[in-house]
């Protein structure tokens, strides 16, 4: 019950003090589930995005109920997820009985400012952690690449992007362990045409004694 608690009490506090969305949390999301908690590992991290993302609904909310589900089962996703989103449900329904009020408050605006500023580095911040562990290779650098562009400039839904590369990444995988294969099956035919020449040479010291015997 004390490790369940320990999870409410982190993502209640993520989801209290990130602004921004679901992206802007993902780096703290991984700082108390990877560095400080060690609930995850670093792999299983980026996994656990990954999924999130291609699932429908709030990444964040996604992600916490991974979290919570791969350290302590059902139970940990649903204090997990319970903690990531009764912050905004109590901060939402304050803000409607105050809006009204405060809506067209000059120092408001300029703090609603400040802090989408603020939720744009931490998403940057995000993507490059993320980026570090996942591009390791020219075929992952293509891909984001690829995928940024499709969805930043082209206007492609995310789905399809995370879809389409999910494909191109079995298609690579594929090819790489048929060529692995082919690889180490032309080594095996090698070795074996070594071995047949070595058993092919005569044995001279077998020669030169029936030479010496006549």
């Amino acid at each position: 019950m004390r490790e369940l608690l320990k999870m409410f009490a982190a993502f209640f506090k993520i989801g209290l003090f990130t602004f921004g969305g679901g992206l802007a949390m993902l780096p703290l999301i991984q700082k108390a589930a990877v560095d400080d908690n060690k609930w995850l590992t670093e792999e299983e991290m980026v996994d656990c995005v990954a999924v999130a993302q291609a699932m429908p609904g709030v990444i964040a909310i996604n992600t916490a109920t991974y979290v919570g589900n791969r350290k302590k089962g059902f139970a940990g996703a649903l204090f997990a997820t319970l903690g990531v989103i009764l912050p905004s449900f109590i901060v939402i329904i304050i803000a409607v009985l105050f809006l009204g009020a405060i809506g067209e408050n000059v120092y408001v605006k300029g703090a609603f400012t400040a802090v989408t500023a603020s939720s744009c580095a931490l998403i940057m911040y995000s993507a490059y952690t993320l980026g570090k562990q996942v591009i390791k290779g020219p075929f992952t650098a293509v891909l984001a690449a690829a995928g940024f562009a499709l969805v930043a400039f082209l206007d492609v839904n995310a789905v399809l992007v995370i879809l389409a590369g999910a494909f191109a990444g079995c298609m690579y995988s594929m090819v790489k362990a048929r060529r692995t294969g082919r690889t180490a099956l032309e080594a095996g035919s090698r070795d074996a045409d070594k071995h047949s020449d070595v058993n092919d040479v005569p044995d001279t010291d077998d020669s030169e004694c029936e030479k010496e015997d006549e």
